[in-house]
């Protein structure tokens, strides 16, 4: 994958994250919308932490093949 299109797509997950975080009823976490909106959060979060392993793993390979 171009990393561009990584960047990409971890704005577009850092996007998701805000327009949930303005479906969560802060009174009622965990009744309707605001319990989808965290799954939302979660999901977006966790697609983040695993692009950033991605590109953790291309520079590792990286370094690993130039020896």
């Amino acid at each position: 994958m171009n990393k561009t299109f990584i960047i990409i797509l971890i704005v577009l997950a850092v996007a998701l994250i805000a327009y949930n975080v303005t479906l969560v009823n802060f009174e009622n976490l965990f009744e309707g919308n605001s319990i989808i909106a965290l799954i939302g959060i979660a999901a977006s979060l966790c697609a983040i932490v695993l692009l950033l392993i991605f590109i953790t793993s291309k520079k590792i390979q990286k370094k690993v093949n130039k020896d």
